[in-house]
């Protein structure tokens, strides 16, 4: 491997003296003398044998050629700060990943704003995003597969927080013949028509939740997916308010006409993989999206 001519101090030098507007300037802004600015710039040029600065009266200029070069070395300065800013973070106990695992009824919008944010703050800390049923969230606690949880439940042994509670909503095509039966519905009603169910996505103990009274039930194992089959009239389901939420102020789904049961409310929970001794990116994390979930709350 070739070893290289310059470095980056050299090239942070060059920044600061087009950056401050000249060699007096740099040296104040970085605390050296003028001569070692002068002479740092002075011997990167011979280096790598290009002209990368001209003097007008006594501001400093790029040429071309240094305004090409300094381009490039500008990213790999603002790299090697990022560099220095992850060493010190490890430093510190920041983790270098974290692994969230979501119940897919969590809104995927307020997961992304969360997700958004914390990318920017903490843009260091890699995310391994895992989407999970049921007891597939207590499945990836217990298999020590999660830093950062939200499940709809607390699973024994651990202490979680209420995060959100969602909106689940008996929804159907408009032409489906529940909407023609004309009356108010009754689970007699419910169970001679397809069921849309998502399957959970546990394999050591899965559960069913919600009313699974119809004999005639599909099992599919995304939202999206139960959402969509709705929608092209294959059957009716409890849905999350927030996923069909367009389809129903277009009028392209219809809530049911239930006498009783026609929404219910699915508790979500936050919980750390790692208990007390959860990480700062994942508190950082898990604060974020407290803070999101109390503002969709508010809003809905």
């Amino acid at each position: 491997m070739r070893m290289l001519r310059t470095t980056l101090e050299q090239w942070r030098v060059l920044q600061a003296i087009v950056e401050y507007g000249g060699y007096a300037q740099a040296a104040e802004a970085l605390h050296r003398s003028q001569s070692s600015i002068s002479y740092m710039a002075a011997r990167l040029q011979d280096q790598i044998g290009v002209d990368l600065l001209v003097m007008e009266g006594r501001k400093a200029r790029l040429t071309a050629n240094g305004k090409a070069l300094l381009s490039q070395a500008s990213e790999l300065l603002a790299d090697a700060h990022k560099l220095e800013q992850l060493a010190r973070r490890l430093e510190q106990g920041w983790e270098a990943e974290l692994r969230v695992v979501v119940d897919v009824a969590f809104p995927t919008a307020l997961l992304l704003q969360a997700l958004n944010q914390f990318t920017q703050e903490v843009g260091q800390t890699r995310i391994q995003l895992g989407e999970v049923v049921l007891s597939g969230a207590d499945e990836a606690l217990l298999e020590q597969r999660a830093d950062v949880l939200i499940g709809t439940r607390v699973p024994s042994g651990y202490l979680g927080d209420l995060l959100l509670d969602v909106e689940f909503v008996a929804v159907a095509h408009p032409g489906h013949t529940l909407h023609r039966i004309g009356r108010p519905l009754t689970s007699d009603d419910l169970k001679r028509e397809m069921q849309i169910v998502l399957r959970d996505s546990g394999t050591l103990q899965p559960r069913d939740e919600g009313w699974l009274g119809s004999s005639h039930r599909w099992t599919v194992t995304g939202m999206e997916t139960s959402a969509a089959m709705v929608a092209d009239g294959l059957g009716f389901a409890w849905l999350p308010r927030h996923v069909i939420q367009k389809q129903l102020e277009q009028g392209s789904l219809w809530p049911l006409p239930l006498n009783e049961g026609q929404t219910r409310r699915v508790s979500l929970y936050l919980t750390f993989g790692n208990g007390a001794a959860a990480g700062p990116a994942a508190r950082h994390l898990a604060q974020m999206l407290t803070q999101g979930a109390h503002r969709y709350a508010l809003a809905t």
